[in-house]
């Protein structure tokens, strides 16, 4: 009796001291509709396609699709606030898209950005910026201007990058939806597999 009073005790505090090795491991996505999925099932969108990826090298990882139709870079540094809860290892920014589009200065998103980036240092949270273009119709000065943002912002901070967020999708008809700007299924796939290849070292 006394010995198996002993061992109960033991078996306690080993559970007690024993480390959490199956704790999740969360990867945050802040972004705008790309991020969302839209026009797209959540299950297709490339955040959860991405957590699939990744499920292969790291059975703990959970991807957090915080994607926002419309969304720019103006709400950046809030929502990575807001998101602070949920004690993110690993956050992608992705924003910016919106910003170029709607033709706001390149000075006032890189500054926005920079502020989500700080916090994100601050909170010691591996940081991948996600890098945009612009159509050629936005002029050749505000193109060059917009997309070097994110390569000053990636160099300032020392921070990594996803170079293009739609790489090998941009622009290709078959891989978007019929308004030539949102991926498709097969799009969001690509950009999947892309990403996942870019930050499983990180894992």
């Amino acid at each position: 009796m006394k010995n198996l009073k002993y061992k109960t005790i033991l078996l306690i505090l080993i559970t007690l001291f024993t480390p959490i090795v199956n704790a999740e491991t969360r990867l945050l996505i802040i972004g705008d509709s790309l991020t969302e999925g839209y026009g797209v099932a959540k299950k297709d969108s490339y955040p959860s396609l991405l957590e699939t990826e990744l499920k292969k090298k790291r059975s703990d990882i959970r991807v957090i699709n915080a994607g926002s139709s419309g969304s720019t870079s103006a709400g950046a540094f809030s929502r990575l606030r807001w998101h602070l809860k949920s004690k993110p290892k690993i956050l992608i920014l992705a924003l910016g898209a919106n910003d170029g589009l709607r033709g706001i200065s390149p000075t006032s998103t890189k500054e926005n950005l920079q502020k989500a980036i700080t916090l994100a240092k601050k909170n010691k949270i591996i940081i991948y910026l996600a890098g945009m273009k612009m159509p050629y119709n936005y002029g050749k000065d505000y193109q060059k201007r917009f997309e070097n943002i994110f390569s000053e912002l990636i160099s300032f901070n020392k921070i990594k990058s996803i170079p293009f967020l739609l790489k090998d999708v941009g622009g290709r008809k078959h891989l978007n939806l019929a308004d030539g700007i949102h991926p498709n299924e097969k799009g969001h796939s690509i950009i999947a597999k892309n990403v996942a290849s870019i930050i499983e070292k990180d894992l």
